[in-house]
């Protein structure tokens, strides 16, 4: 997460209130007092660190989406060709 940190000090910044459940709250006080750091640095590095799942999730979503468009026309016995599947045995070996 050390990275975020560095990103989140040349990002601007804006102040805001967020409610938060107990227990989330609770967790990022206590890795803020273990790193040293303040509560505002470990709440955007979790925010950022989540929003970059989250956009990662998508952008896999739209390959795979891509990816079964691109192959839906061809029949199974097509697929397995182009994934390099013999289907016939070799009588000669």
């Amino acid at each position: 997460m050390n990275t975020m940190h560095a990103t989140s000090q040349t990002t601007p910044k804006r102040r805001t209130t967020l409610t938060l459940p107990s227990d989330s709250l609770a967790a990022a006080q206590r890795i803020a007092r273990a790193r040293k750091v303040n509560l505002s640095t470990v709440i955007a590095e979790v925010i950022n660190e989540g929003l970059r799942a989250r956009l990662a999730a998508e952008r896999s979503g739209q390959v795979l989406k891509s990816y079964r468009q691109a192959f839906s026309r061809f029949t199974d016995a097509e697929m397995l060709l182009l994934d390099g599947v013999i289907m016939d045995e070799r009588v000669d070996r």
